[in-house]
């Protein structure tokens, strides 16, 4: 059996290996190929370019970078027609996935989309495009499944798989795991650790390191004492960070966790996660509620998405069950659906 797949920036990569791996357990000889990041090459996925080239976020650092993605995505359409896979997959990334999948469906490969984008919260349009990409989406929670189920006008089929994140340590294994990861990283058991969670990008990055660490400095002023760890994605956002580190505070030191990511927030102590008002930081939210840790969040738009935000308006689901959960209530407009600017979205949307 031979696989496509296509995965875009850490989360992705990591949802993908695990997927990988998965398979593999299953069927021993089968084959991946695709868009892949550093851990689904070292689960033994062949790529034909690096997950770090869909890496990228906002309006304006889509656009100028439309050329390069669209002609990466035609070459990859091409290779997979010109050499069909048994099944293609999509992990997350639906703005460049969905269009790959529709052209790989009309060309006879079945196509699966792995985590479903936020339709249930914002866009739900995007359920007439999904039901023309995929034969089948692949869901991490059970509320997703339910709400396909009731639009029946774009029908979706629809599978509930669970979030990897789920499968982590037991909770009577906790303790002994954060008492293990400190000791590596040169903590003491009882020390006070913030993990430091910017995001992988570059953009992220030098929009995030640097009030990040600032509030690491203010942090440590308040509480005398206390440690930071700052896990990277890779060397190139690990140089990134450490520029602002060393520009703001450099003599707060954040001990490397390379390659830990989510993982040290949950077991680490409490953590700072960065994330924008869609779904980044996702990860490092769903990793800390399961290991009983603190987390907040953070995110600076690009200059030109700040001048136009009040220009742009959004379309929110009121019903969004998180939201519902936690209490935020929306105003109905037009087919009871609300509209929010952008500065209204990133505020009321950070909590989904």
């Amino acid at each position: 059996m031979r696989i496509g797949i296509v995965a875009g920036e850490a989360s992705g990569d990591l949802l993908a290996a695990e997927l990988i791996r998965a398979m593999r357990a299953r069927v021993p000889d089968v084959q991946f190929e695709g868009i892949a990041g550093p851990r689904m090459a070292q689960a033994g996925c062949r790529a034909l370019a690096p997950a770090e080239r869909l890496a990228v976020m906002g309006l304006f650092e889509v656009l100028g970078r439309y050329r390069e993605l669209r002609a990466l995505r035609a070459r990859v359409a091409r290779h997979f027609m010109e050499n069909p896979p048994d099944v293609f997959i999509g992990v997350d990334a639906p703005d460049f996935n969905l269009g790959l999948e529709r052209v790989l469906r009309q060309a006879g490969i079945p196509t699966v989309h792995y985590v479903s984008p936020t339709v249930w919260a914002w866009r739900q349009y995007r359920i007439k495009k999904i039901a023309r990409s995929a034969d089948l989406m692949l869901t991490l929670f059970p509320f997703e499944t339910e709400f396909y189920a009731r639009h029946k006008k774009h029908p979706v089929n629809v599978r509930f798989v669970g979030h990897p994140l789920a499968d982590g340590i037991a909770p009577e294994e906790r303790e002994d795991e954060r008492c293990r990861l400190r000791a590596d990283l040169g903590f003491a058991a009882d020390a006070q650790v913030i993990a430091l969670l910017p995001g992988s990008r570059a953009g992220e990055l030098k929009r995030l390191a640097r009030p990040f660490m600032e509030t690491a400095l203010w942090c440590i002023k308040q509480r005398p004492g206390l440690q930071f760890v700052a896990p990277m994605a890779n060397s190139v956002a690990r140089e990134l960070f450490e520029q602002a580190r060393l520009a703001i505070a450099p003599p707060i030191t954040a001990a490397a966790a390379g390659g830990a990511g989510a993982g040290c927030n949950a077991r680490g102590g409490c953590g700072i996660g960065g994330f924008r008002h869609r779904d980044a930081g996702g990860a490092v939210d769903k990793t800390a509620d399961g290991g009983g840790v603190s987390s907040g969040g953070a995110y600076r738009l690009s200059a030109q998405a700040f001048f136009i935000k009040d220009a742009v308006f959004f379309t929110a689901q009121p019903a969004c069950r998180t939201c519902a959960g936690a209490g935020v209530q929306s105003e109905p407009g037009d087919g009871g659906e609300s509209r929010f600017s952008t500065a209204e979205m990133s505020g009321r949307y950070a909590i989904c």
